[in-house]
């Protein structure tokens, strides 16, 4: 009877301590959303209340009534430009992640190679935009080309580094033993340095895909239209030569949307690679 009823009591306080565990990560969860609703019904009010108090006109601070009837208004022009831009946004991010993630790996197995390469991607990154976009379209015309080559090049750096900073930062210990056991120096790259530096790799994969859209539509204020149509850029540009201003703030906002979604994707990705067996995945998972 004894061990029957301690069998019983552990039972017990497993079952107890799954419910309470599932407590704790429904309040985290019921935490981590209402606030930030709590935080985006307050800015809502405070901005409609706002211009109605003093009393301010439309194509100055709209409101975001003023906001939201102005996307539906001429939903058949922001929905063309939305899709432009994401179209170049991905592009751009898809070729700066497999160049910046090559290019890392080819600095990373010669010292020399990334002494004498890695200042000028740093010195590339420090070079403005706007100095070397009318440079881009010179070589490569107006629209769509050049706009997917300038948000490349701002999304191409964050990959870079980070990839390149966690493809040096194997474990000593872990590089003894390949070097114990003769393993190749691209055997060694493969099957260690590039597994061990996928954290880094996917921070800057996050990174680089926001950057991205800011360089897409950088690029539309610059390049023109892309694709013969015009994106959110080009949207902008338009609305605020045509004081349009409720539009323009609907093109802004779509833009900040697509980011977030981007990169929550990105992370999503970055989750399920890492989950299984990296301590920063396996932590958001708990």
């Amino acid at each position: 009877m004894t061990s029957q009823t301690a069998t019983t009591n552990r039972s017990k306080l497993v079952v107890e301590s799954s419910i309470t565990d599932k407590k704790k990560a429904r309040g985290k969860v019921k935490g981590t959303i209402i606030g930030p609703v709590i935080a985006l019904v307050i800015f809502l009010s405070l901005w409609q209340s706002i211009p109605i108090v003093f009393d301010i006109k439309p194509f100055i601070l709209p409101k975001p009534t003023d906001v939201l009837q102005a996307a539906m208004g001429d939903w058949h022009l922001l929905w063309p430009a939305i899709q432009i831009t994401v179209t170049e946004s991905i592009i751009g991010f898809v070729i700066s992640a497999i160049v910046g993630i090559g290019i890392s790996i080819l600095l990373a197995s010669s010292r020399i190679l990334e002494v004498s390469l890695y200042p000028y991607a740093v010195i590339l990154q420090t070079i403005p935009v706007v100095a070397i976009a009318p440079i881009i379209v010179i070589w490569f015309g107006s629209g769509f080309n050049s706009i997917v080559i300038i948000s490349f090049l701002i999304g191409f750096f964050p990959v870079v580094s980070n990839t390149l900073m966690g493809l040096n930062s194997v474990d000593k210990n872990m590089g003894d033993l390949f070097t114990l056991y003769n393993a190749s120096k691209w055997q060694t790259m493969w099957k260690l340095r590039i597994p061990a530096a996928m954290p880094y790799m996917m921070s800057g994969l996050k990174i680089s895909c926001t950057l991205a859209i800011v360089g897409a539509i950088t690029g539309e204020f610059i390049a023109g239209i892309g694709g013969g149509r015009g994106g959110l850029g080009y949207a902008i540009t338009v609305a605020a030569v045509q004081l349009k201003t409720p539009y323009l703030f609907a093109c802004a906002i779509a833009g900040a949307i697509f980011g977030i979604g981007f990169y929550l994707l990105v992370s999503s990705i970055s989750r399920f690679m890492l989950k299984s067996w990296h301590e920063s995945a396996m932590k958001v998972e708990k």
